[in-house]
């Protein structure tokens, strides 16, 4: 690929002068091969280049002016881009070449590769970490739900309070039938005392109805001795 720069070497314009030696001075100190070419000592140059300078980089009056820069039929651009290029350190990329190694520009772009692909990595690192996070918490959050949701676990909660539930009555209804049990005796006692002191008052009037019956016989049985 051979590098065109499009001169006029006998323009009258001291800043069109200046831009093409600046172009120029440029390109012989980064050891850039190039061709000069004049638009006006040349006819066929300077219909070329007004030709393929593209619509939109010419100017309003539409004739490019010199320097303009072509790296073989390809447009690179005029002196203002070839400025900012060369700013930027990005001449070799303006013109459409390689950056030779140790080159600012190849540092430059080997850094630049190194940050993008340090970024994707980070990026890629971040989304598996995120991914995998994500994927333990929901393992963990799942787990802990299934715990807190077993329904075996509930199943025997459940039961355990229902036995509780039934052992408490039972013990009431023993102590109530203890009680119960226990009003009974003491009231069957009481009636057995009240019975045998019935049953003793029943003697007592019995003998007394026995002794008196005896009394009157024995009066009778006096009486009628006394009668004979």
């Amino acid at each position: 690929m051979v590098i065109k720069v499009f001169l006029a070497s006998s323009s009258g314009s001291t800043a069109i002068k200046k831009k093409q030696q600046d172009v120029v001075g440029f390109l012989e100190a980064l050891k850039i091969d190039y061709a000069q070419l004049d638009i006006a000592s040349n006819e066929d140059n300077r219909l070329w280049m007004r030709e393929n300078v593209p619509g939109e980089k010419k100017p309003t009056t539409g004739i490019p002016l010199p320097p303009q820069i072509f790296n073989e039929e390809m447009y690179c651009g005029d002196y203002d881009t070839f400025f900012d290029a060369k700013e930027d350190n990005t001449v070799y990329e303006f013109l459409g070449l390689t950056p030779p190694p140790g080159s600012k520009e190849a540092q430059q772009a080997e850094h630049s590769q190194k940050l993008h692909n340090g970024s994707g990595t980070e990026e890629h690192l971040g989304d598996d970490t995120t991914k995998k996070e994500i994927k333990e918490a929901e393992q963990n959050g799942d787990a802990h739900t299934a715990e807190l949701e077993d329904p075996g676990e509930n199943v025997e909660t459940d039961a355990q309070q229902e036995d509780e539930e039934e052992e408490e009555p039972a013990e009431e209804d023993e102590e109530s039938r203890k009680a119960a049990e226990e009003e009974e005796q003491e009231e069957g006692e009481e009636d057995k005392v009240e019975d045998n002191h019935l049953v003793s008052e029943a003697e007592d009037d019995l003998v007394s109805e026995e002794e008196e019956e005896l009394r009157e016989l024995e009066e009778e049985e006096e009486h009628a001795s006394e009668e004979d």
